[in-house]
């Protein structure tokens, strides 16, 4: 049985933190399982890592994508096995869309936690770590931020794009790191109010990705990809999609592409979902979706007693 009224969401790469969901591991056995099986899987003891660190380790890409999928899996888990009612629909912020699409179903979580920690091996390989750089960009419009990137790129041989559509006014940039920091520069005389530049090593959602969309589909050819059973929003084009083969293509398409999140949280809204909840550590998406439409009730599922009383809420 599911709920077309409620959605949920699922965090990508930031929300990771040392020390995160020991509340949730010392009360639930299902979190407790599925980081068991995430270690099994992958050959080293993740919840040690998750609870001991240190931060730089858990920050590697390619450890933060596994950790992150698996947490959002647990607390899924955990959830059903309390008694929570399926929502009518999901999506995933970035790395997220997997985990939404191992919770619908599509992928098997085996399967998602190789390919995720592979993705991240991709993506920190595709650029040399301190030629790329993102930042994020407050308040200004969507158009002015993709004008400037465009006229700087078009000026020089470097690569400078806006890749997250966080929320109105929250835009994320990424590129080549000369191009970011004159990018930087010329959205702050524009009219930013912020313009930050963010502590990640590579440049994600552009098309300097390409190289790592290219392995990555070949690791996706040899998984199985089934229709969810839950729609699924894609951040390339903010739509479901029920098609395996043309999931396995939007997943190598995610890797260099923006991640389209106002538009992803707008069709959510739009298929009726009143409720949105946030399964995963962390509360970042639940502050960006509050932006996006106001009229959403957020919800967070990383601390025990709020997984308990949203199951009952939203029953």
């Amino acid at each position: 049985m599911s709920d077309s009224s409620n959605a949920f969401v699922f965090p990508g790469q930031g929300s990771q933190q040392v020390g995160m969901l020991a509340a949730a591991y010392e009360r639930f056995p299902t979190v407790q399982d599925t980081f068991a099986e995430a270690s099994q899987t992958l050959g080293y003891d993740m919840w040690a890592l998750v609870q001991n660190g240190p931060q730089d380790a858990l920050n590697l890409t390619e450890t933060t994508q596994p950790v992150l999928l698996t947490s959002s899996v647990a607390l899924w888990r955990t959830w059903q096995s309390e008694g929570g009612i399926s929502p009518g629909i999901m999506a995933g912020h970035s790395l997220g869309e997997f985990s939404a699409l191992v919770c619908a179903g599509a992928l098997s979580f085996e399967d998602a936690v190789k390919l995720v920690r592979k993705r991240g091996e991709f993506m920190q390989t595709a650029v040399p770590v301190g030629q790329g750089s993102m930042a994020a960009i407050i308040g200004l419009d969507d158009s002015v931020i993709d004008s400037i990137c465009d006229d700087i790129t078009s000026g020089v041989d470097a690569v400078v794009a806006a890749v997250n559509f966080n929320s109105p006014g929250q835009v994320v940039i990424a590129g080549h790191k000369a191009a970011v920091d004159a990018a930087i520069t010329a959205l702050k005389e524009a009219g930013a109010k912020r313009a930050l530049p963010l502590p990640v090593s590579a440049p994600f959602h552009t098309v300097l990705m390409k190289p790592a969309g290219e392995k990555l589909a070949e690791v996706l050819g040899t998984i199985t990809i089934s229709s969810p059973q839950i729609p699924v929003v894609h951040n390339v084009h903010a739509a479901t999609e029920s098609d395996p083969e043309k999931i396995r293509q939007l997943l190598v398409e995610q890797i260099y592409s923006p991640v389209r999140w106002t538009s992803c949280v707008q069709a959510i809204v739009e298929s009726g979902a009143q409720h949105i909840v946030e399964c995963g550590p962390g509360k970042v998406l639940g502050g960006l979706n509050r932006r996006i439409d106001k009229s959403l009730q957020s919800y967070s599922l990383e601390e025990p007693e709020g997984l308990v009383s949203t199951v009952e809420q939203l029953k």
